[in-house]
C-alpha cells in the first residue's frame, strides 16, 4: 500500500500538482472502492488521468459538498467548494423565512449539488432542480437517488424556467438559487480556455460579458418567487457591481445583498421580491 501511494504521488507530483500526497490518498481510496480486485492498476490509471489534467472529482467519481457525498461524472460541472457559500447563504435565508416547508428552485443545477445538499440539510424542503443539457440531468438524477431525496427533489429539463412552467409553481417559491455560467466568451478563448479541456462549455460560457444567464434569470424568476422570496446567484470575481446593477434595473427587488467569502471576496449576490408584490 505504501509503495502504491508513493507511486501515485510521484505521478501527480511530476505533473505539478501541489497537493499530490493528499490527492494520491483519495485516488487510492476510490480505486479500492471501485475495483477491489485490481485496485493498484486502477489507481495508477486514475493517477495518469489526473496528471493529464482531468478534475480530481471526475477521476474519483465522487466529491463532498456541504457535507454530502455526491456522484461526479463527465457532462456536468464538478462541484466546487466555493459554491458552498451560495448553498449556506440559501440555508440561512430559508431558515429565517419562517416557512415550515420551504420550496426552492435550483436553476442551472449542474450535478444537482445545491438541490441535494439543501434537501439534505432541510428535511421538510421541496426542491425543483432544472438544467438544459442531458448530461446535467442524468447526473442530477443519479445524485437525487444517491443522497436519498427522491421524494422531495424533482428534476426538470428545459431552457431555464421552461421545464417548470407546467408544474404550478408560480408565486410559491421561497428561494431560487442559481450558479450560472459566468465566464465571458473572450476569457474562455484565452486565459480560461483550460477549463474546457475536461468540463462542458455550457457550465462556463456566460456570453460576451459573462452575464447572459443572470440577465434572464433576474426577470424570469419573478413569476415563480412568492412575495418575500429571494433570488441568489453565485458570481465570478469582480462581478458584484454588474450583477447588483441587474437587480437594480429590474426595479423590483429589494434588500440586495453582497455576500463575501472568508477571503473578503464577494461571491454571492441576492435580492428579495417585495412582500407586497
Amino acid at each position: 500500500m505504501n509503495k502504491l501511494l508513493d507511486d501515485v504521488t510521484a505521478i501527480l507530483s511530476r505533473s505539478g500538482i501541489t497537493a499530490a500526497s493528499v490527492e494520491a490518498a483519495r485516488i487510492v481510496q476510490a480505486a479500492q472502492s471501485s475495483k477491489p480486485a485490481g485496485y493498484a492498476s486502477a489507481a495508477l490509471a486514475m493517477a495518469e488521468r489526473r496528471a493529464a489534467g482531468a478534475p480530481l472529482a471526475y477521476v474519483t467519481g465522487h466529491e463532498m459538498f456541504m457535507g454530502v457525498e455526491l456522484i461526479v461524472a463527465e457532462g456536468a460541472l464538478a462541484p466546487r467548494e466555493e459554491t458552498e457559500l451560495l448553498g449556506n447563504t440559501a440555508l440561512d435565508v430559508l431558515r429565517s423565512s419562517g416557512s415550515a416547508s420551504p420550496r426552492i428552485i435550483d436553476m442551472c443545477c449542474g450535478s444537482g449539488n445545491l438541490a441535494c445538499a439543501i434537501a439534505h440539510h432541510l428535511p421538510t424542503a421541496r426542491v425543483w432542480a432544472s438544467d438544459l443539457t442531458d448530461g446535467c440531468i442524468a447526473v442530477t438524477r443519479r445524485n437525487v437517488e444517491h443522497v436519498g431525496v427522491t421524494d422531495r427533489v424533482v428534476v426538470a429539463q428545459g431552457d431555464l424556467f421552461a421545464g417548470l412552467e407546467s408544474l404550478g409553481l408560480e408565486e410559491s417559491i421561497d428561494a431560487v438559487v442559481c450558479n450560472p455560467p459566468y465566464i465571458s466568451q473572450g476569457k474562455l478563448a484565452t486565459d480560461r480556455a483550460v477549463l474546457l479541456e475536461h468540463e462542458p462549455r455550457e457550465a462556463f460560457d456566460g456570453g460576451p460579458y459573462g452575464l447572459s444567464i443572470q440577465q434572464r434569470v433576474v426577470k424570469e424568476a419573478l413569476p415563480f418567487l412568492r412575495p418575500g422570496g429571494t433570488l441568489l446567484f453565485e458570481i465570478g470575481l469582480g462581478q458584484e457591481r454588474q450583477v447588483k446593477m441587474l437587480f437594480d434595473r429590474a426595479k423590483v427587488y429589494e434588500d440586495i445583498r453582497l455576500i463575501a467569502n472568508a477571503a473578503g471576496e464577494v461571491r454571492v449576490v441576492s435580492g428579495r421580491k417585495p412582500a407586497n408584490m
